[in-house]
């Protein structure tokens, strides 16, 4: 087993460690200075922006409007934009590059943990239960650890997500999602599913890549006897059991770790993966990014094998992509082509979240062309 990564300072003159803990991986910063409440926000975004991080031992709350101001500074900085004669390409890469240099500077502002999520800061809030939902419960040998601020408001704000819901229209209740597992705040997907017309007797469904298991309680909801949801994030799998026995649920929906497919066939098979064929800056990218369209691309090409004869596959994916350049409609029907698969239908729906109308995203064009599409796919069986 290899030993936790560590994180070293001088203090007072002496060389002080502690565990370092990230949920996106980002190793240890090399570079620490203690920093307070005298520390100037310009003075800390240089140093930020150099890869000096700042361990602060200030009031918690200034810390907060710390972080606030240094990213205001960043969003006054020049960006690099693409030209209008270049394709959109381009721009999503310039876009995920400027995200990620804005994460990695804004990460270099840490905070210290006890071992058992205490943040011992002045007007620090009780961060305890927030922690204990993302990295598990305390465990005190452990011993104290480092991680960061914009990390830690992460926490909280699934925290919160977690204790209130989100609101399904089509459910008609609340899915509850966790730390590191997508929320269904973008409803035109859920409202896809929930109005393609079902295949006849459809006694058994999958759902696959289930998340919070919205999906899968859409189906059920629906009148489908049995669901088999899989996904292979443990946040995940925990989630959507939760969520199933919240919603009286657990009973027909039967949640599994497996690859894409569990063992089998159904007469309903649906799928809504990640729609951008990028590699995920972080884990909790995942839900967005699929490298290299493995899930989408494993999603169609297992299909068939799994499918009971007469029954059918619903994929439902943005066409974000293709605006973006990252993949074409003709490589997606090709795909289903080479898989021995026709396109019964399609229901398509225009996404109305803020992003779409927001002019001063540099990806405001590809989002104003999006649609969502829910596309039914059947086995093509020749004669």
């Amino acid at each position: 087993m290899s030993a936790a990564p560590v994180i070293r300072w001088t203090e007072h003159g002496e060389t002080r460690c502690a565990r370092w803990h990230s949920e996106g991986n980002t190793p240890p910063p090399q570079r620490v200075v203690i920093a307070d409440d005298r520390l100037t926000a310009d003075a800390a975004f240089r140093l930020a922006s150099e890869g000096t991080a700042l361990l602060w031992r200030g009031d918690f709350q200034n810390a907060r409007q710390l972080l606030q101001a240094m990213a205001r500074r960043i969003e006054r900085k020049p960006r690099k934009t693409a030209s209008p004669t270049t394709a959109s390409a381009e721009a999503f890469h310039l876009y995920r590059q400027a995200q990620a240099q804005r994460a990695r500077t804004l990460g270099m502002l840490l905070l210290p943990f006890e071992d058992d999520y205490r943040v011992p800061l002045r007007r620090a809030p009780d961060v305890r239960q927030a922690c204990s939902e993302a990295y598990g419960p305390a465990q005190g040998e452990q011993g104290p650890f480092v991680a960061s601020l914009r990390e830690l408001l992460g926490l909280i704000g699934a925290h919160e997500w977690r204790k209130k819901g989100v609101a399904v229209p089509a459910l008609g209740e609340r899915i509850h999602p966790h730390y590191g597992v997508f929320a269904p705040i973008r409803g035109e997907y859920v409202d896809l599913v929930a109005a393609a017309p079902m295949p006849a007797a459809c006694a058994l469904a999958f759902d696959i890549g289930t998340g919070t298991g919205v999906l899968a309680a859409v189906l059920a909801r629906r009148g489908v006897a049995r669901v088999i949801a899989t996904d292979q994030d443990s946040r995940a799998l925990t989630c959507a059991g939760e969520n199933m026995a919240r919603l009286g649920l657990a009973a027909r929906v039967d949640v599994m770790p497996a690859d894409l497919f569990p063992p089998g066939r159904a007469p309903l098979i649906v799928c809504n993966p990640p729609w951008l064929p990028a590699r995920a800056n972080s884990p909790l990218e995942r839900a967005v990014y699929d490298p290299d369209s493995r899930m989408l691309m494993g999603f169609i090409g297992g299909l068939a094998a799994h499918l009971e004869p007469g029954g059918e596959g619903w994929l439902v994916l943005s066409d974000l992509a293709e605006h973006l350049g990252l993949r074409s409609r003709a490589e997606l029907l090709a795909a289903f082509a080479e898989a021995g698969l026709k396109v019964v239908g399609r229901m398509d729906a225009k996404p109305d979240h803020p992003r779409t109308a927001d002019n001063t995203d540099p990806l405001h064009a590809a989002r104003a062309a999006e649609l969502t599409s829910l596309w039914r796919l059947a086995v093509h069986r020749n004669g």
